[in-house]
């Protein structure tokens, strides 16, 4: 669990796109944006802040959002790759990672790993 995550991102517009689109099937919303920024959450609580970096590029983060079930893993995965995201591994299960994992990986415009996950 996190209080809030910040992401630089290049293209704002475009992280905004990807982002509104794949985290819709786990519940988040865009919460709040402004010049230079975006919050996305729970309707009311933005913990996923996007800034527009107008600086060097930063190096890719690892973001895991909870799905509630696994057909909200598999629409994150369909509406990121719609919306921009490159696959990073299908919906499906990880027994590597523990006997009920089921996850979906997608690369966001700027180049962060983005994970939706059901246990």
């Amino acid at each position: 669990m996190y209080d809030h995550i910040g992401l630089r991102v290049a293209d704002l517009d475009a992280a905004t796109r990807f982002y509104t689109a794949a985290l819709a099937p786990l519940g988040y919303v865009l919460c709040s944006s402004g010049d230079g920024y975006a919050g996305f959450g729970p309707k009311g609580d933005p913990a996923l802040w996007l800034h527009l970096n107008k600086g060097r590029k930063a190096d890719g983060a690892h973001i895991a959002f909870r799905a509630k079930d696994h057909d909200a893993v598999k629409a994150f995965h369909r509406e990121g790759l719609k919306s921009g995201g490159r696959d990073n591994g299908g919906a499906g299960p990880r027994k590597d990672y523990s006997p009920t994992y089921y996850a979906a990986f997608l690369i966001d415009p700027d180049g962060n790993n983005v994970e939706a996950v059901c246990t």
